[in-house]
């Protein structure tokens, strides 16, 4: 509809500027004078050439009388060329006053042609200025309705692309079901909810191996421990060199069970940690649309950047400010204070929201895999966005700082500033 209504007003402007040039190449350029008023101002001059003080003007014409001798015996307005030499140069119509047959004066008639072919050029000419102006307004009027209904959801949709890329699932896709778009972004979030319902089912069954597996091996390690005591026992007491060989034996074996078990638990928590980061110069401007991009609830008030360069991943920085902000949405639920500020050769980006924080004893190891502190309650997590975001940081040569503010949790991110690394 509106797509209609802006090519209908185009059409119509552009349909007023042809109009607009056509009168202007058409219109009459003679600059001849209607005969018919002509003769009417000329005879009722002769009819009251006695009385000439006394007379009228009838017509829309506007002329001077003058005696045979020069002498002016009557102007329609002042301003009007009294000169023979003048009213010729200017085209001025100019006719003999006969009384019986005798020329008894002059008349000249204003030849006013000019002056109304400019005034039809300048109302020409201001109707094509206001059609030129009307059509900037509707064209940049549409320029912003294509920004905000086209280009700003596909800037949207690209940041939201990469997010999907880096794995992060949890930030949803804002959508206006009134955009020319809307239901292709709907398409979008709804693949975004999919996904991460796989991602969350697939965690759940690395979940269950994990435990599986610390199950396996727990239960595992207790017999191969009794078996290896006993083989020691068996060993220590028995005085055949044979025995006492196959005691060590078994000893050897229930070690090496035990270093297999070592490593296979060992390696079900290291794939975490297999996710490049690279950073590198960027403008630190960028941060704001990053805390943009994460505070989609629009909790936080976003201060001015200070104009720098830092190093970092742009992917990475976003997952941990998506982690930040997504813990704070779960666990405190509040507004959201962010200060933002240079502070020795690192760039600080402080979250404090209001939730009462955390115990000080449980500070120190919410950065480690699969803990949460005693406020998650029931809140659905796995415990490793603050691992994960303290991993990236420290790939990033930065740091996440933990601490409880006046009001909640603090999180400090200092990300190193360029050429200090």
């Amino acid at each position: 509809m509106k797509r209609r209504t802006f090519l209908i007003s185009l059409i119509l402007v552009f349909a007023a500027e042809i109009a607009s040039v056509l009168m202007l190449a058409a219109q009459n350029t003679d600059q001849t004078q209607d005969t018919i008023l002509v003769n009417e101002a000329l005879q009722t001059v002769q009819n009251d050439w006695n009385t000439i003080e006394r007379h009228q003007n009838k017509t829309s014409l506007d002329y001077v009388v003058l005696h045979a001798d020069g002498t002016v015996l009557f102007k329609t307005r002042a301003g009007l060329s009294e000169s023979i030499n003048n009213a010729i140069s200017h085209r001025d119509t100019i006719l003999d006053i006969q009384i019986s047959g005798s020329a008894v004066g002059k008349m000249i008639i204003y030849n006013d042609s000019e002056k109304r072919i400019q005034s039809r050029d300048q109302a020409v000419r201001l109707i094509l200025l206001a059609a030129i102006i009307l059509q900037c307004v509707i064209c940049g009027g549409y320029t912003i309705y294509l920004n905000r209904t086209v280009i700003k959801p596909f800037h949207t949709l690209k940041g939201f692309a990469q997010r999907i890329a880096g794995g992060n699932l949890d930030i949803p896709l804002e959508m206006d079901r009134h955009n020319l778009f809307g239901a292709f972004t709907e398409s979008f979030d709804i693949m975004r909810s999919e996904l991460r319902k796989a991602r969350l089912a697939e965690a759940e069954a690395n979940a269950s191996k994990k435990e599986l597996v610390a199950k396996l091996s727990h239960d595992i390690k207790t017999p191969v421990a009794s078996i290896k005591a006993a083989s020691e026992v068996g060993a220590a007491l028995t005085d055949s060199e044979k025995t006492k060989a196959n005691y060590t034996q078994i000893i050897h074996k229930a070690d090496q069970i035990n270093t297999l078990i070592n490593n296979l638990f060992t390696a079900t928590l290291e794939e975490l940690s297999q996710l490049p980061v690279t950073p590198e110069d960027m403008d630190a401007k960028e941060v704001k649309t990053l805390l943009e991009n994460s505070d989609y609830l629009h909790r936080a008030v976003i201060p001015d950047i200070p104009d720098c360069l830092i190093y970092a991943d742009i992917l990475r920085l976003q997952q941990v400010f998506d982690n930040i902000f997504a813990n704070s949405y779960k666990y405190a639920d509040t507004a959201i204070t962010l200060s933002i500020r240079t502070e020795g050769r690192q760039l600080k980006i402080v979250m404090e929201d209001s939730g009462g924080g955390v115990p000080p004893e449980e500070l120190s190891f919410l950065k480690e895999k699969f803990r949460r502190g005693s406020n998650a309650g029931n809140t659905d997590g796995a415990g490793l966005g603050l691992y994960i975001s303290d991993y990236f940081m420290q790939e990033m040569h930065g740091e996440l700082i933990l601490e409880n503010g006046a009001c909640g949790l603090k999180i400090t991110v200092a990300i190193p500033l360029s050429g200090t690394i």
